[in-house]
């Protein structure tokens, strides 16, 4: 979600794209999951670069029944916020966490040490970041919709 782009992207062919994608892909298809980042066509024909990880995310928006540029809008709209949140933490890291421990700290290990503490930071930033866009959407959509976040036109089950 962080990018929706592939970074360890692989290479496949359309067979083996579809058994995971675990349906045929049309011609559309192909094209909207290159839209949204999850796959790249290459220079040999049914030959694509993807990004595995994205692919389910993909395949389950083929089906939504929103236009095609609502969601690259959508994507827009992630990439730009969770890139404004990821360069803001790591000004609040680089600040209050870096600069004070190499100030206090003489070794000569310090990137190891930061590398380590931002490794064992991430997981729980991530949750943080999960929550917190959970918890405002949430109340977005009640806003929106109503005291129970249902969307237009839902009906209490």
């Amino acid at each position: 979600m962080a990018s929706w782009a592939p970074e360890s992207a692989e290479e496949t062919g359309l067979r083996e794209l579809e058994r995971r994608a675990g349906r045929p892909l049309s011609d559309r298809d192909i094209d909207r999951l290159a839209a949204m980042g999850v796959l790249d066509r290459t220079a040999t024909p049914d030959v694509f670069r993807l990004d595995g990880g994205l692919l389910r995310l993909g395949v389950e928006l083929l089906d939504v029944p929103i236009a095609h540029e609502t969601i690259l809008a959508s994507r827009t709209v992630l990439l730009e916020h969770a890139r404004s949140a990821a360069q803001e933490l790591t000004r609040l890291f680089r600040d209050e966490v870096w600069g004070p421990y190499r100030e206090r700290e003489s070794g000569a290990d310090h990137v190891a040490a930061m590398k380590s503490l931002s490794a064992h930071m991430q997981p729980m930033v991530v949750q943080a970041l999960v929550t917190a866009f959970q918890r405002s959407l949430r109340t977005e959509l009640r806003a929106a919709f109503g005291t129970g976040g249902e969307a237009p036109g839902a009906r209490p089950g």
